[in-house]
């Protein structure tokens, strides 16, 4: 097991990357705390968890207030002694900050996206990284998207958003990294099985006639071999990058958008 007696804090728990992650991670031994703004979804991926013979604990944390993310790790300090893996996957509904042209969108919309994403990033990282370093051992990590780093039309502040938190992965891993302390990203393109690709679908299906069958078609065909990755292959590459096999990685976001972006 890759992650065997490792502690790891998952947030996002309940959206379909975090819970796909959270998954991998108890599989492969972690023991997992999993956390949402909404308690009911994060207890339904831990009950799975431990109905599969993993150790998995819920709680309901948003993960934009600094308080209630510091008593949760605390918590998770109090029964555990350290935590080994943070683990960021918190999203907030597309269909905010989607579909508009720049030109016509309003400077509070633009904003939201960079604000939230890159505000929990910090948040829950900044958090971690203390308990981490009297250990100096540890892994930061979090999610982005292709839109960081190619112009995309109707995103909004989103692509700046993804942009911003692969900057601070960087800037995260510079100061952290003499302390022991890894700080890495993943980079998925859409995946079929989450809402965020739904939602980018919505509005250009309004304003094309696109289907949803064409539109992953549309996808798939920017990636080398013409298809879109899973939540279970991103799960995996996440399990690596957490594990002390990928020691020798840091201060970078994992491209897995199968060709879409070249390095």
């Amino acid at each position: 097991m890759m992650l065997k007696d490792k502690v790891a804090v998952i947030y996002g728990a309940g959206g379909a990357i975090g819970s796909a992650v959270a998954r991998s991670f108890a599989r492969e031994g972690a023991e997992v705390f999993l956390t949402g703004r909404l308690q009911a979804p994060v207890e339904v991926v831990a009950k799975d968890i431990v109905s599969a013979g993993g150790s998995a604990q819920a709680a309901e944390v948003d993960a934009l207030d600094e308080q209630a993310v510091d008593r949760h790790l605390q918590s998770v300090i109090d029964q555990t002694d350290r935590v080994d893996i943070s683990f960021n996957a918190v999203g907030i509904p597309n269909a905010q900050i989607v579909g508009v042209p720049l030109a016509e969108l309003d400077a509070g919309q633009f904003s939201l996206p960079i604000t939230a994403y890159v505000t929990s990033y910090f948040l829950t990282a900044r958090l971690a990284a203390r308990h981490m370093i009297p250990n100096r051992s540890g892994v930061i990590m979090t999610v982005t998207a292709l839109h960081s780093r190619t112009g995309l039309p109707l995103v909004g502040g989103y692509g700046p958003a993804q942009a911003a938190k692969e900057a601070l992965t960087r800037d995260l891993s510079a100061e952290l990294a003499p302390q022991g302390i890894r700080v890495v990203g993943l980079r998925p393109q859409g995946m079929p099985e989450t809402r965020t690709i739904k939602e980018a679908f919505e509005p250009r299906a309004k304003a094309t006639g696109m289907t949803w069958e064409q539109w992953q078609e549309l996808l798939a065909g920017r990636t080398h071999p013409r298809r879109l990755m899973t939540l279970a292959e991103m799960a995996d590459v996440a399990v690596f990058m957490a594990s002390d096999k990928a020691s020798g990685m840091t201060g970078t976001t994992v491209n897995l958008t199968m060709g879409s972006l070249d390095d």
